[in-house]
């Protein structure tokens, strides 16, 4: 999901823009905002850019794995029709 303390700072950032005078006010907003951005963040299907790491790094192996096999067959394809 999306980190708390981004989502944190974000809604903070717009709500001091608003004006400090109607306290109440602000803090509906800050609610009604944080829960709009809570949805559209989860609707948007994030992941933590570890975990994006994490499965980049696989996808590399994987990627090296399968080139090696590839080399592999080739060499054997040549070598049996000799």
């Amino acid at each position: 999901m999306f980190d708390n303390k981004t989502l944190e700072d974000i809604t903070t950032h717009i709500t001091s823009m608003l004006p400090t005078g109607a306290v109440e006010w602000q803090r509906d907003v800050e609610k009604n905002l944080r829960a709009m951005l809570t949805a559209a963040f989860a609707k948007l299907d994030l992941v933590p850019r570890e975990e994006f790491e994490v499965q980049k790094e696989l996808l590399d192996r994987l990627q090296d794995r399968v080139a090696t096999l590839e080399r592999q067959l080739r060499r054997a394809g040549t070598t049996s029709s000799e």
